[in-house]
């Protein structure tokens, strides 16, 4: 396709596959389409990067429940999934997985000085590991789960991992404009490609979810790399040595990113993985 870029060996500079590489890889608009669908060279791709003994960890805005299809559709054995844009990091086998970072915080200020400036966005909080408690039903096919309507006052009651605000007829300037016009703090957000925002504890991110499995795997900084195409990764690529955004990302998601390859739907996935070479 005609001004699709071009993904460079040299992008990579001295990265080789092996177990002192961890590569952290975004799913929707990455590693999936935005149809869900996974093409198999992606798929081949990642297993040639996972059988050299490389650290392969699947960081997304995904829930648990989102992620673990995921990882049985990619036949990961083992090995750190981040989830719920890094405020829940799981560990699994392939006996299961178990939650061993979980991250919480009270969504109710937040959550009451959105609504009071957009009264018609509806919210979401993460029921962890049972699905979404909402205050009126998503489009179909959005959230994965149990979905359980409440009243507002129920859904900020407890201690959330993440929140998820939904417009569907807004576009992601609105939801930027509508951040600036809150005065928005004490929480870490990204706006989605579609009308919607996610919200998690302050100072949490992918980011911050991939460096702790960094250190459990001590592996290097400088022999990481990400790849991603949302605004939810921007935090993510300043972190990786390397970083690579998706085409289809947006300008300001592209310009944190060390190198940018073709979209998802033409495998831009494979280019990069395919150009580590082993040791």
């Amino acid at each position: 396709m005609s001004g699709t870029p071009a993904f460079r060996r040299d992008h990579l500079a001295d990265l080789t596959l092996g177990p002192d590489l961890l590569v952290g890889l975004d799913i929707d608009g990455t590693i999936l389409g935005m149809d869900d669908s996974l093409s198999r060279r992606v798929q081949r791709s990642i297993a040639r990067v996972v059988d050299s003994g490389t650290r392969v960890v699947l960081a997304t805005g995904r829930s648990l429940l989102a992620v673990l299809p995921v990882i049985e559709r990619l036949g990961l054995r083992e090995g750190f999934a981040v989830c719920s844009n890094g405020a829940v990091t799981i560990r699994f086998d392939e006996r299961g997985h178990e939650m061993i970072d979980v991250i919480t915080f009270d969504p109710g200020p937040a959550l009451r000085l959105l609504r009071e400036h957009a009264p018609e966005v509806i919210f979401a909080v993460e029921d962890l590991g049972r699905g979404f408690k909402v205050t009126r039903p998503f489009p179909d096919g959005e959230l994965t789960g149990e979905v359980e309507v409440v009243p507002f006052e129920e859904l900020v009651a407890a201690p959330a991992t993440r929140v998820t605000l939904r417009a569907p007829e807004w576009t992601s300037q609105e939801f930027h404009d509508l951040v600036v016009k809150s005065g928005l703090h004490g929480v870490s957000y990204a706006v989605g490609w579609s009308a919607w925002l996610d919200m998690t504890p302050d100072g949490v991110s992918k980011a911050s979810a991939l460096e702790a499995v960094r250190q459990r795997y001590d592996v290097p900084q400088a022999r990481t790399l990400v790849a991603g195409d949302g605004q939810n990764d921007i935090e993510m690529f300043r972190w990786a040595a390397v970083a690579v955004a998706m085409d289809g990302a947006d300008e300001t998601t592209k310009a944190a990113a060390t190198a940018v390859t073709g979209p998802v739907e033409l495998d831009g996935l494979v280019s990069v993985l395919d150009a580590i070479p082993a040791p």
